[in-house]
C-alpha cells in the first residue's frame, strides 16, 4: 500500500484528533500484545517551514458521508511529507439513507468546509491534487447537483469514485501496515454511508511498490452501510445489547454476498492472515484499549490488537453510557452515536472472518491518492530501458 504514507505532522493535523478523525502509534505494550514493531511513519513530520521546501506539491480530497479531509504534501524519500491538513466532520450523507437527498442544512455545513479547504489549494498551489466523493453524492439524488455547485461557488472541481476506485485507494493508502510476512489479509474501511473490503492474497507474491499493493486484491466488495446509516436504522444513542446483535445481523446479510467468502475463511484456517481496519471506529478502540488521555495518532497508527483484546475493549465501549461516550477525549460529541454502529460492522467482519489479530491504520483514501499521484509521476519519469533504435530509416 503506501510507499510512505503517514505523517505524523501532527500541528498541520491538529484538527483532525480535535474533530475526533483519531490519528497515532507509538504504541504502549499492554497484555502480550505483538512487540512494538512500528509501523514506519513514512508521512515525515511537517517541516517547519514549508514554503522553502523544493519539489512539486500534491493534494488529496476526500468528501465522504461523514467526513471533510483534506491533505497537500510533497514528495520525501520514498514517502510523502505533510505540510498541511484538514478534517471536518460534516455529516453531509444525514438523513441519505432516509429521504434519498443530501439535506440543506448538510449542504452548508459541507460548503463551509470545502471554503477552508479551497483556501488551503489556493495558498500551496500543488502541482497535481485528485478531489474525490464518496457514498454520500454517489448515492443522493441531489448529489452531482451538489458538486456543480460546489464548482461553481467554491471553484473546486469534485469527482464521484465508484466504489471499487474507493475500495483500491484505501488498500494503497494502509499497504505498508500489512505483516510482512501474512500471506494474506482482509483490509475493511468503515465509513459513514458504505463499508469497503478488500481480501489481498499474497500467495502468488506481493508487489514489491506499495502503490501497486491493490494489484493484489483476489476480491472485494462495497457494502451499503456505514456508522452513519446504521446510527439512522437502528439508533446509536441508547444501543442495548439487543440493539447491537440487531445492528450485527443487519450487516451479516451483506457480508454473505462477498465473492470468495468461504475460501477467505479456509485461508485463514490454514494460512497467515489477518485484518487491517481503518477507521474511526476501529482507531477509537484502539484509544480506548490504549487508555489514552487524549487522542494521539503516533501511539494507534500500526497497533496491533488480539482478539482478546478487540473483545474486552467492545464490551467496555457497549456498557458505557451515552453521556460517558461524549466525554470520553477519544470519542467526544461527534462520534459518540456513531461509535457503536461502525463497532457492530466491525463485529459482523470479524465474526465472517475470525482471525487472531487485526492491525489499526489512521489512514486512508487520502493517502492512497497521493501515493497514487506521486507513484505515477515517479513511474513517467524513469528512463526507457530499452531506447529505440534511431537510424536505417526505422
Amino acid at each position: 500500500m503506501t510507499d510512505s504514507v503517514r505523517s505524523a505532522a501532527a500541528s498541520a493535523l491538529v484538527d483532525e484528533a480535535g474533530a475526533g478523525a483519531p490519528s497515532g502509534h507509538a504504541r504502549r505494550e499492554r497484555g502480550g500484545s505483538p512487540p512494538s514493531a512500528h509501523a514506519p511513519d513514512q508521512r515525515t513530520p511537517a517541516a517547519p517551514n514549508p514554503r522553502r521546501g523544493r519539489g512539486p506539491l500534491y493534494a488529496a480530497l476526500d468528501l465522504g458521508t461523514n467526513n471533510c479531509r483534506l491533505l497537500i504534501a510533497r514528495p520525501h524519500d520514498r514517502g510523502f511529507r505533510v505540510l498541511d491538513g484538514f478534517t471536518r466532520i460534516v455529516r453531509l450523507g444525514e438523513g441519505v439513507s432516509v429521504t434519498g437527498r443530501l439535506s440543506d442544512a448538510a449542504m452548508e455545513r459541507t460548503m463551509e468546509a470545502l471554503r477552508q479547504c479551497r483556501n488551503k489549494l489556493r495558498d500551496h498551489q500543488p502541482t497535481r491534487m485528485r478531489l474525490i466523493a464518496t457514498e454520500a453524492c454517489r448515492a443522493a439524488e441531489n448529489g452531482p447537483a451538489f458538486l456543480a455547485r460546489v464548482k461553481n461557488e467554491v471553484g473546486l472541481d469534485l469527482e464521484i469514485v465508484d466504489r471499487r476506485t474507493e475500495a483500491e485507494l484505501a488498500v494503497t493508502g494502509c499497504a505498508d501496515l500489512i505483516d510482512g510476512e501474512a500471506q494474506g489479509a482482509l483490509m475493511f474501511d468503515i465509513g459513514g454511508g458504505s463499508s469497503e473490503l478488500a481480501w489481498l492474497d499474497f500467495r502468488g507474491g506481493r508487489p514489491r511498490a506499495q502503490g501497486r499493493m491493490s494489484a493484489s486484491i483476489r476480491s472485494w466488495q462495497s457494502m451499503p452501510v456505514g456508522v452513519v446509516s446504521i446510527a439512522e436504522k437502528f439508533g446509536g444513542v441508547d444501543v442495548t445489547a439487543d440493539v447491537f446483535e440487531a445492528m450485527v445481523a443487519h450487516v451479516s446479510t451483506h457480508l454473505r454476498q462477498f465473492r470468495g467468502r468461504e475460501k477467505l475463511r479456509q485461508m485463514i484456517g490454514t494460512h497467515k492472515v489477518h485484518l487491517i481496519g481503518t477507521s474511526g471506529t476501529v482507531t477509537t478502540l484502539a484509544g480506548l484499549h490504549l487508555g489514552l488521555e487524549r487522542y494521539e495518532r503516533q501511539k494507534v497508527d500500526g497497533l496491533w490488537m488480539r482478539r482478546d483484546e478487540v473483545n474486552e475493549t467492545m464490551r467496555a465501549l457497549l456498557g458505557m453510557p451515552f453521556e460517558r461516550r461524549v466525554a470520553h477525549p477519544c470519542i467526544g460529541k461527534d462520534r459518540a452515536d456513531l461509535v457503536l454502529p461502525g463497532c457492530a460492522i466491525f463485529e459482523a467482519i470479524r465474526r465472517e472472518w475470525p482471525t487472531e489479530r487485526v492491525r489499526v491504520a489512521d489512514r486512508g483514501l487520502r493517502e492512497g491518492i497521493l501515493i497514487s499521484l506521486m507513484d505515477a509521476d515517479r513511474a513517467q519519469k524513469r528512463p526507457n530501458r530499452y531506447p529505440r533504435r534511431q537510424g536505417n530509416g526505422q
